[in-house]
């Protein structure tokens, strides 16, 4: 046999198990309990789900969610939409409650944290203190930059885009560009 049928076959064997590992990882996450995960919807390997402390968990129609994104609800929520992409190295926490619409591109390495630490005394160390969470709302058609971390209290409105690497903690307007460290407005997309 040829280096090249060779090296054909081990590839094909290679991806046949991988698609099969791929299917069992989504089989398992489908069965958690507190997940639903519609059937058309592509989780890939090394996605984490955990709803430690309660919380649910909802994943809807052709929706994929990319290697190595984290899902924590913390006993709260996390709702994401229909036909939208969750890229890698994203975490996404359901403290207060998360939100997201249908067709939302969120890039790499985001983070969507519905919670913040209380800090108001100096007497007791601020992780003893408790959490605030007012919950994340993303609308529809909403476009989020690789590297953006989007804040507690945060209504991202339909068709807004937000910059790479921006931080948003104030609410965006539909249709709206922001960028910077925090956002600011840009311009609108229409």
């Amino acid at each position: 046999m040829g280096k090249s049928i060779k090296d054909s076959l081990l590839l094909a064997l290679y991806r046949t198990a991988y698609r099969i590992k791929s299917y069992a990882h989504t089989l398992y996450l489908k069965n958690l309990p507190g997940v639903k995960i519609a059937a058309t919807a592509r989780i890939s390997n090394g996605v984490v789900i955990d709803i430690t402390g309660g919380g649910t968990i909802e994943i809807g129609e052709h929706t994929e969610i990319q290697a190595n994104v984290i899902l924590m609800t913390y006993g709260g929520s996390i709702r994401i939409g229909n036909e939208s992409s969750i890229n890698p190295n994203t975490i996404i926490y359901g403290h207060g409650g998360t939100t997201i619409g249908n067709n939302v591109l969120i890039a790499g390495g985001c983070m969507i944290i519905p919670a913040n630490h209380n800090f108001a005394s100096k007497d007791i160390p601020i992780g003893k203190q408790g959490l605030t969470t007012k919950g994340i709302t993303i609308g529809n058609d909403v476009w989020i930059g690789h590297g953006c971390s989007i804040l507690d209290g945060v209504t991202i409105g339909q068709g807004a885009i937000v910059a790479a690497g921006s931080v948003v903690n104030k609410n965006v307007d539909e249709y709206a560009v922001v960028a910077g460290v925090p956002c600011k407005l840009i311009k609108y997309r229409i």
